[in-house]
């Protein structure tokens, strides 16, 4: 018998919320492709435990007796893929920690650092990533939690009751450009003139926001370079390709240092919120005693 573990946590998840299209989204696939997968697993076992004639639907006798086995083996696979993590941080549990790439710099750090000068001793693991990678992450439970960018309109498409989330602090995303040899910016947003764009590509959260100020503005822009990375558009910024909107964190040296100027006012600013994200049924102890001292007020900045 051949069971996939993510066939398991699909059928747990399914039993809960009795709709194959519920499911489908707390489980980050299509329903089609979670329908499926559901598919296989009764191929695999011999046994149909879904009554889809229902709706909503019901487990047939044999999913109601298979479901008791399966979360207690998906909660089994999940402690002992715990306990495998705490071994290997000797220190201390490992908490494995997706983060925005600009995150990872320009933030993390310095606010890990803060936590363990306020008696956080924590032994992390960071792994850059992109937002849809780092939701499927910690919903698979490949990590325990996310850092980023908060998305008011998608929210990361996640169940606020099943994936809580906790403020920790904010930045703007500021159009920024080269100087001139005279030492000027070489572009400016608020002189009404076309400037080159170095955009953000299609799908990326940070140029969602970017898009929807330059429509609100009716910026005149002509697009000469795209990417989904913020440091790759400060990169191509720096060799006075265009403007880019990066955040503030992600520039600071660079602006300090004169090598970037920020080429607009204000109204051409992007507010951002730094969220921490995980999965409230995950049971893992440094999960929660970090989530305890972060809503006590530690690590605030």
């Amino acid at each position: 018998m051949n069971l996939e573990s993510k066939w398991l946590e699909d059928f747990v998840t399914l039993a809960a919320t009795r709709s194959f299209s519920q499911a489908a989204a707390r489980r980050f696939v299509t329903q089609p492709a979670f329908s499926r997968r559901i598919r296989s697993l009764e191929g695999a076992l011999g046994l149909c435990l879904v009554d889809r004639s229902c709706t909503p639907i019901e487990l047939t006798e044999s999913g109601q007796l298979f479901l008791v086995t399966a979360r207690n083996m998906v909660e089994q696979l999940g402690e002992v893929v715990r306990h495998l993590h705490n071994l290997e941080g000797q220190q201390g549990e490992m908490l494995q920690i997706a983060a925005a790439h600009s995150l990872t710099l320009g933030f993390f750090p310095e606010w890990i650092a803060r936590l363990r000068r306020e008696g956080l001793p924590l032994t992390t693991r960071l792994v850059a990533t992109n937002v849809g990678e780092a939701v499927h992450s910690l919903r698979d439970g490949a990590c325990d939690l996310i850092l980023a960018y908060y998305d008011p309109d998608a929210s990361l498409q996640m169940d606020p009751e099943i994936f809580p989330s906790l403020h920790l602090g904010r930045t703007e995303m500021l159009p920024v450009c080269a100087v001139g040899e005279d030492g000027e910016p070489l572009f400016s947003l608020d002189a009404g003139h076309s400037v080159p764009l170095l955009a953000y590509s299609a799908g990326a959260f940070l140029g969602r926001s970017v898009n929807l100020l330059l429509r609100q503005r009716a910026l005149r822009s002509t697009t000469v370079y795209e990417t989904a990375m913020a440091d790759s558009l400060k990169s191509m910024a720096l060799q006075g390709m265009g403007v880019a909107w990066v955040p503030r964190l992600s520039v600071t040296a660079e602006l300090a240092r004169g090598e970037l100027v920020v080429c607009g006012g204000e109204q051409w600013q992007v507010p951002l919120e730094i969220r921490l994200y995980r999965c409230a049924l995950v049971r893992k102890a440094a999960v929660r005693l970090l989530w305890r001292k972060l809503e006590g007020g530690v690590g605030a900045a």
